[in-house]
């Protein structure tokens, strides 16, 4: 049995490349981009008038002028318009283009238009107030995103604006999620006593939605043969097999077994962790396979603890959670195992606190929707105090 830190080493270090794909830039939100976006020209690309108002030459403002007769508009999306005499003005619209021979402008709310003249109320005017200058924010060729980020709303904007109709992402693996177990029925059934709903992989499911996969599943009863002759299929038309159940001690837990009979290597079985002990991981050549233990909670943080960042570092981001939260109530726990803790996170004065919720097992579904995380508590002590600052994985 190894420890939950070198399960993550072992995984980690069998990542896998699906490549690069094309897609329209509105269907990317949520994907990882693999190219450098760069301005294709300046940002913003001319001089542009950042209030309404009237434009004139600051010039002609020191030398006393202060009742500007007004040539013209000049209109947002509009070709520049040149003031030719410099003592007068030109209205201009924010996000226009700011006329030639002008180089200032006074919003409406400090002027007064009468017939055709514009008097300015106010005893200062700077040169280039209230213009934003070609070039401002980024020139052409600058880089704006880099490659190998997780894209936004904000990197859509950025597309567009550049005119990336399509972008650059990494491919999504083929994935299959497999529940096994005679015990198991469909989620619109009436299960009997003796019965109960599929629901592990309806998570899993969702867990990988929130990574923008589309997933498949199936179902297997307990049936070793039937489990040999589909898992060796369905090894040959997918990347990655996720597993829920079948890999503990029962007696109809065929799964490691079989996997070991079609030729997939076991790297490793049984993690020093609760919940999820019984996690096996391996792999066929390209193909990954995912094993994780039949109970809801295990499913649950085995796939935000161990599947997410096998995911992030294929797809070429160097994951590592980095969040942390501070232990709100003493906690006690003494087998020498790594506790994913449920937690509910609070927010105090800037500091990330967790709250054990304490459910009743790695059986009860129904505390996953009292708390708000997971807090990692090592493997190295029994007694955990009010204070002390943990690894906190969440999925709020």
């Amino acid at each position: 049995m190894i420890t939950s830190q070198k399960a993550s080493e072992i995984i980690l270090n069998n990542t896998e490349n699906f490549g690069v794909e094309e897609i329209p830039f509105l269907e990317s939100l949520g994907r990882i981009l693999k190219e450098d976006i760069t301005a294709d020209r300046d940002f913003p690309p001319f001089n542009r008038v950042s209030m309404d108002g009237i434009a004139i030459l600051s010039e002609s403002f020191s030398k006393g002028i202060r009742q500007f007769s007004i040539e013209g508009i000049q209109a947002a999306g509009s070709e520049q318009l040149e003031l030719k005499n410099t003592a007068n003005c030109m209205e201009v619209m924010t996000g226009a283009v700011l006329p030639k021979n002008t180089d200032a402008v006074i919003p409406y709310e400090q002027v007064i238009i009468e017939n055709g003249n514009a008097s300015i109320q106010i005893d200062e005017v700077k040169h280039l107030q209230n213009v934003h200058l070609q070039g401002n924010d980024r020139n052409k060729k600058d880089l704006l995103i880099q490659k190998n980020t997780v894209i936004s709303p904000a990197e859509i904007g950025v597309f567009a604006t550049v005119g990336k109709s399509s972008v650059k992402v990494a491919k999504q693996p083929k994935i299959l999620i497999i529940s096994t177990g005679d015990e198991l029925i469909d989620v619109s059934k009436n299960p009997l006593p003796h019965q109960i709903r599929r629901s592990n992989v309806y998570t899993l499911v969702s867990l990988l939605e929130r990574l923008k996969i589309k997933v498949q599943t199936e179902h297997i009863t307990d049936n070793k043969p039937l489990l040999k002759k589909k898992i060796s299929q369905f090894l040959e038309d997918y990347d990655v097999l996720i597993f829920s159940g079948a890999v503990s001690k029962g007696k109809f837990d065929f799964l490691p077994e079989v996997l070991d009979e079609i030729g997939v290597e076991k790297l490793f079985h049984k993690v020093k962790q609760r919940p999820g002990k019984p996690f096996w991981f391996g792999k066929k050549n390209s193909k990954t396979i995912f094993a994780f233990p039949g109970n809801p909670v295990s499913t649950f943080i085995g796939c935000l603890k161990y599947f997410y960042p096998w995911y992030k570092k294929s797809c070429g981001i160097d994951f590592q959670n980095q969040n942390k939260a501070i232990l709100d109530n003493d906690f006690s726990f003494k087998p020498e195992l790594t506790y994913f803790l449920q937690v509910r996170v609070e927010n105090k004065n800037g500091k990330v606190y967790a709250k054990p919720i304490v459910g009743k097992g790695s059986g009860d579904l129904a505390n996953l929707a009292d708390a708000d995380a997971f807090i990692e508590l090592p493997d190295n002590k029994y007694n955990f105090k009010k204070g002390e600052v943990f690894p906190l994985i969440e999925y709020r």
